[in-house]
């Protein structure tokens, strides 16, 4: 779950300069919880930016596009370890574990179906600044809860979290990735590698590694990296091959590639607008066409599959289905790309989260 996760859903145009934004997630980036606002997981804190690398040279791939399926919708049902119960008037209403806990929620546009007692008995309600970047706080109309609290999903403990920026340490929409990744890591009958790009607090890698792979988690804040490490063990995967990188996520995939290191899934879930721990900035519709050919460049020459996914952006899916399409002509395969939503529970009216495209072998 990226830092830079509920940059994604910024409503700002990307800035020039400044902290990277984040994701569309909770209106989610490339970092997470408290860097997630607008911020690429692990931004750093220097004020000048170090110049870039060289810049990629692009060129359009040779070769047939691969087949689509577009668009394509999934969706997290309400179920025992989380749940949309209700949203509207710009709020949402959620269950995780035995919390109730009321966010802002942008795309909430409806009217609320439960009543107010309903929403009244919550635990935990984040007020005051809701821009991405602006700094929040919780306020906890009964019992006055610690900074973290036990969570699972699919039977993986974690630690939920209650951070500045609204966000909770987890993005509950991103599970049919997940459960995806390890359909694919089971039936792959081998060793499998796993990069997971902005991987914020870890429950994609956790998920990897349970189903057997072997797995690099890179996020440019130490913070991010050290809440991983905690719900590793909270997991009890202590034993896993999971390799955790607090590094750019761009700078650590070009050393890959110049090593010849290769992967065979990669996921990235970029942050809109950002920057790394030395400063460096992070443009989304800019570097992200030279980050996706790079994930291609770092692939294993029998690859399983690149999951990209985009919060906080004002574009639609199809922008990014015709890049990952462009990105993989000539690999074969199926380009699939729609938006990640999860039901509601009192209405069943669906909120989406974020758009993504995933190149499947």
């Amino acid at each position: 779950m990226k830092s830079f996760r509920d940059k994604r859903r910024d409503s700002r145009p990307p800035a020039k300069s400044g902290a990277q934004q984040a994701r569309p997630h909770e209106g989610r980036g490339t970092a997470r919880p408290d860097t997630r606002p607008h911020e690429r997981p692990g931004a750093g804190t220097e004020e000048r930016p170090e110049p870039k690398s060289v810049p990629r040279i692009l060129a359009r791939r040779d070769g047939a596009l691969p087949a689509e399926q577009l668009p394509l919708i999934l969706e997290v049902a309400p179920n025992a370890d989380y749940a949309l119960l209700d949203s509207g008037a710009g709020q949402k209403l959620e269950q995780y574990g035995p919390y109730r806990i009321v966010r802002p929620e942008g795309q909430a546009i409806w009217q609320k179906a439960l009543p107010a007692r309903e929403w009244d008995r919550a635990d935990a309600v984040f007020t005051g600044d809701t821009d991405e970047e602006g700094i929040g706080r919780w306020r906890f109309p009964g019992t006055p809860l610690g900074e973290t609290w036990p969570m699972k999903h699919d039977g993986i403990d974690y630690l939920g979290r209650f951070t500045s920026f609204r966000h909770v340490g987890v993005f509950p929409e991103q599970a049919s990735h997940w459960d995806h990744m390890a359909g694919l890591i089971a039936a792959a009958r081998r060793p499998v590698k796993v990069l997971n790009l902005f991987g914020y607090t870890g429950l994609a890698s956790l998920v990897a590694a349970r189903a057997g792979a072997e797995v690099t988690h890179v996020d440019a804040s130490k913070k991010a990296i050290g809440w991983a490490r905690e719900n590793q063990e909270m997991a009890g995967l202590g034993n896993k091959p999971i390799r955790w990188i607090v590094e750019d996520a761009v700078k650590f995939a070009e050393r890959e590639e110049r090593r010849g290191s290769r992967y065979d899934i990669v996921l990235f879930d970029p942050p809109a607008y950002g920057r790394g721990p030395k400063g460096e900035v992070w443009q989304l519709f800019e570097d992200l066409p030279a980050l996706t050919d790079l994930c291609r460049s770092i692939l294993t020459p029998k690859p399983l599959a690149v999951v990209l996914t985009a919060y906080s952006i004002r574009a639609s899916f199809f922008a990014i289905h015709a890049l990952m399409r462009d990105t993989f002509a000539g690999m074969g395969g199926r380009v699939e790309s729609g938006e990640l939503i999860i039901r509601e529970k009192s209405a069943g009216r669906a909120l989406s989260t974020s758009l993504f495209s995933r190149w499947v072998a």
